[in-house]
């Protein structure tokens, strides 16, 4: 005899439209009894996304989008509870599950509208495709998961996230400026150094990966960004329209570096463009989205320019700084290591996207938007007036 989430899950999962699952939420909201192992399939859908390459803020923000905030919330009650089964996770998985949105009372507001919640959210984690895993899944082997920290790591990122998170709140763009050159500089001369330690101990060889979100709105836009930031950080970046999210490859370093730094340069321009708009509306103007399309392409094109030539200028002022500290005798400087990481990084994502297409990038209509976008982006001053994002 079938159990009632047996009969649920037949009526809600496996068929189409809401009247599948108004049947299994009536049944399940007659059985009480059911919850606790209503709760358990739940975890084991979680479980199936770790072995389809997903991970924790993966799930929450394909489910806030495909369905609610609420939903969000569900999911993110069955994660809580599902990773209390292993001893080790996973790197990134903590700052990941600290991260996640406050979970919603059992039964609320009625248990009719609880369960259809959680039998929509089954049936949206049941069709999640598998996806190219950027780590090892929880319950790993031990070595797999733990990775000895770079020296001075963790002071270091402290101080670049302190010095962004001031540049992303103050109102003064001369303020903002100075401090984003100012992080800059520290990562770029982490990055260096990290590769120049990794090449005299043989050490951190493989590129890693991870996942950054890229929402809507002017999504096109935000993923240009993220490239440009990827790209200036010797990364390899590959953008999934249809499920949201853009894959980063690179050494940990610098992977580090790109997920910092776009977040700073997205809010930054955010609210330089909200500014810009500001400006246009008191003007009498009324169209909006062409103009903040137009602003957020021009701040990405922007970027990108000054990015790639701050990149080169940084590289040939580390690679002189190396070759004199080094001497003639010793090596042949930091272009070779810079090389020989580019190179492993290509081949790590070709590895995991062996057939990749580009898209076409709907023009900018708005000449104001990409007048204002770009002088945006002039501001962040990320061009190689300094030692830019990195070595």
């Amino acid at each position: 005899m079938e159990s009632v989430i047996d009969q649920a899950f037949a009526a809600a999962l496996y068929t189409e439209g809401d009247a599948g699952l108004d049947t299994g939420a009536s049944l399940l909201a007659a059985a009480p009894q059911a919850d606790a192992e209503l709760v358990r399939r739940g975890e084991e859908f979680v479980r199936r996304a770790w072995e389809r390459g997903w991970l924790p803020a993966d799930v929450v923000r394909l489910v806030r989008r495909e369905l609610d905030e609420h939903a969000a919330g569900l999911a993110a009650g069955l994660i809580a509870s599902e990773v209390r089964r292993y001893p080790q996770l996973p790197p990134r998985w903590r700052s990941q599950l600290d991260e996640l949105p406050a979970v919603p009372p059992t039964g609320r507001p009625d248990r009719f509208s609880y369960a259809s919640a959680l039998l929509a959210l089954y049936r949206l984690l049941l069709t999640l495709p598998a996806v190219e895993p950027v780590g090892p899944p929880p319950g790993a082997a031990r070595e797999a998961l733990t990775r000895p920290p770079a020296a001075g790591e963790p002071r270091m990122l402290t101080r670049i996230r302190a010095l962004l998170a001031k540049a992303e709140a103050t109102g003064y763009p001369e303020e903002a400026e100075a401090l984003t050159t100012k992080a800059q500089e520290l990562m770029a001369r982490h990055s260096i150094d990290e590769a120049l330690l990794a090449a005299r101990t043989h050490g951190d060889r493989t590129p890693g990966a991870c996942r950054i979100g890229v929402d809507a709105p002017y999504e096109t836009a935000k993923a240009i960004l993220l490239d440009a930031v990827a790209s200036a950080n010797r990364c390899r970046a590959v953008w999934n329209s249809d499920l949201g999210f853009t894959t980063v490859v690179g050494f940990e370093a610098d992977l580090e570096a790109v997920e910092l730094l776009h977040t700073s340069l997205l809010v930054q321009g955010t609210a330089a463009m909200t500014r810009a708009e500001a400006g246009q509306r008191a003007g009498g103007r009324k169209r909006t989205k062409t103009f903040r399309q137009s602003f957020l392409m021009a701040y990405a094109q922007r970027l990108g320019s000054r990015l790639a030539d701050g990149t080169a200028r940084a590289t040939a002022e580390a690679d002189a700084e190396s070759g004199a500290e080094a001497g003639a005798a010793v090596g042949a400087g930091l272009l070779p290591v810079l090389a020989a990481r580019d190179l492993a990084v290509t081949e790590t994502a070709e590895q995991m996207f062996p057939r990749t297409t580009t898209t076409r990038v709907r023009g900018a209509t708005d000449l104001d938007g990409w007048t204002h976008g770009t002088a945006a982006a002039d501001r962040a001053r990320m061009s190689g007036e300094t030692r830019g994002i990195r070595g």
